[in-house]
């Protein structure tokens, strides 16, 4: 028993000096699905608070590229303020040139306005049937400290990602769901 004891730590060993020395071995990328139509998304977001939003929308793009949106089918339109964010939304839906929209905003101790902003953006979703994606976020007791933007900075390219993840996953399903019925079968 401890010979194969020694024997797992000496293969152990043996592969981690097999790589460079400080590389450390990652899976492979995941490969995601293809999109049978190219998809067009519009990304609004607010000017208050752009050193954290530019995280979300940075994370957003590389993400929503990872996923076969080119960043190229990417616009990206800046409002004042969060409370701006749906009517500007709602005439994006309107132009039926995107296939989703992304909301993203900062709303600094005022849950009045945020769930504003979310209940209108969900009525914008639900009147135009363009998906829209929401990562307006309301810290409570948000301070204007180096330390708080930096902490909200991480926590917003965390949210890019998981609403780029959403807006794909969406899009995916959205369109084999409208393959569905276009072919009868829902």
């Amino acid at each position: 028993m401890n010979q194969m004891l020694q024997d797992s730590a000496d293969a152990k060993d043996a592969s981690a000096a097999e790589g460079s020395p400080g590389t450390v071995d990652r899976p492979p990328a995941p490969a995601h699905p293809r999109f049978t139509k190219p998809q067009r998304v519009a990304f609004v977001q607010s000017a208050w608070h752009p050193e954290v939003i530019e995280e979300c929308r940075s994370a957003f793009l590389d993400e929503i590229e990872a996923r076969n949106i080119a960043r190229a089918h990417i616009d990206v339109f800046e409002v004042p303020g969060a409370f701006e964010i749906p009517l500007h939304v709602q005439l994006l839906a309107k132009t039926r040139r995107y296939t989703a929209i992304v909301a993203a905003g900062l709303v600094v101790d005022d849950e009045y306005i945020a769930e504003t902003v979310i209940k209108a953006l969900m009525d914008v979703q639900l009147r135009t049937e363009v998906p829209v994606f929401s990562a307006v976020l309301t810290p409570q007791q948000f301070h204007e400290t180096a330390a708080h933007v930096e902490f909200f900075r991480k926590h917003f390219a965390t949210k890019g990602v998981e609403v780029a993840e959403a807006c794909a996953n969406t899009l995916l399903s959205l369109e084999r769901l409208r393959g569905q019925v276009a072919a009868g079968i829902v």
